[in-house]
């Protein structure tokens, strides 16, 4: 029979735990998958962005051989950003551990550690969920707490933007949709100034989505493309579709009831700009782990009072950064 005991293995030290819960099978996220957010470990809980304004202007003519102009110097200024502490605890009780017996192959560590590795993965999937849903807060300039109101970061406050949006008239049939993407893709550019972008991408909402697919312009345009072939699938399963020169895609995201894009509305999002998405990852709150580069996940196990059994901590310390906030677009329909 396995006991309390068992906990003093070096298995389940905080090196062994983190490193089991940074192992554990990565939940398929969609914002992840596509690779936007270059991710940078930090040994602070804090960062500073500096924000170089720059402006473009005509240079006059003058004659050979006199001055030039003098160029003024770009001001700057050191915005600070804090990371968020994203703790979750889980116990594993005695009642648990005493009837464990170990079987076959397994000795009494390993089985135990299963045990706990089941509750790690459940603890990593909230914490990667979380993650997902404050990537696409920082996207859309907002980084919201759980409750889908409290906000945890304002990156247009901090940057000293707005938040762009378009009404793309989805809901007239004569609306000229192609020329309204145009039109989007050009306040992005200007937004962007002398930045390039690789290639511009749309996250819907389902309606946003059915408005734009159901569209006569839309239809039109793919009436006859391969017989046919895109009035008689379904979009969705296809991952998007192009149109316009812009890769358009529903979002499919939902957590106790709260959308991840709110109904009626879709974000453009330019790809390929260089730094413009980073996630920092600071230590965790342990002696262990003081001035260390921070890494996304940690776990740490420590013995409940009287022995009764283990808790269990894991926690991630992310900080979401889009220094374009407002290169981002949303549309409604």
């Amino acid at each position: 029979m396995a006991s309390l005991d068992i906990f003093n293995n070096d298995a389940f030290s905080v090196t062994q735990l983190t490193k089991a819960i940074n192992d554990t099978l990565h939940q398929p996220t969609r914002i992840g998958d596509l690779g936007w957010f270059s991710e940078e470990p930090i040994n602070t809980t804090s960062v500073f962005i500096e924000r170089r304004g720059t402006t473009l202007t005509l240079i006059p003519a003058a004659p050979r051989g006199s001055s030039g102009r003098p160029e003024s110097n770009d001001k700057s200024r050191l915005i600070p950003f804090s990371t968020v502490h994203l703790p979750q605890r889980a116990t594993v009780k005695a009642d648990e551990v005493q009837g464990v017996r170990a079987f076959g192959s397994e000795t009494e560590v390993e089985t135990v550690q299963n045990l706990l590795n089941r509750k790690l993965g459940k603890m990593r999937r909230n914490i990667d969920v979380t993650l997902e849903y404050q990537r696409l807060g920082a996207i859309k300039g907002q980084v919201l707490d759980s409750d889908g109101s409290s906000v945890l970061l304002d990156l247009h406050q901090a940057f000293g933007t707005s938040q762009g949006t378009k009404d793309m008239g989805l809901e007239t049939d004569t609306t000229k949709v192609k020329q309204k993407v145009v039109e989007l893709k050009r306040s992005v550019e200007d937004a962007l100034g002398g930045l390039t972008y690789r290639s511009l991408r749309v996250l819907c909402s389902a309606d946003f989505f059915d408005a734009l697919v159901g569209h006569p312009a839309v239809v039109k345009a793919y009436d006859l493309w391969m017989n046919g072939q895109f009035l008689r699938d379904d979009q969705r399963e296809q991952g998007g579709f192009y149109f316009a020169g812009v890769y358009w895609e529903e979002y499919r995201g939902n957590v106790g009831g709260t959308a991840f894009i709110e109904a009626g509305a879709a974000y453009a999002v330019p790809e390929g700009v260089p730094d413009m998405f980073v996630t920092h990852f600071a230590p965790a709150d342990y002696m262990e782990t003081v001035n260390t580069m921070g890494l996304p996940y940690y776990a740490k196990q420590e013995l409940m009072s009287f022995n009764k059994g283990v808790e269990v901590e894991a926690q991630s310390n992310p900080l979401h950064l889009n220094t374009r906030p407002d290169a981002v677009k949303k549309l409604v329909i």
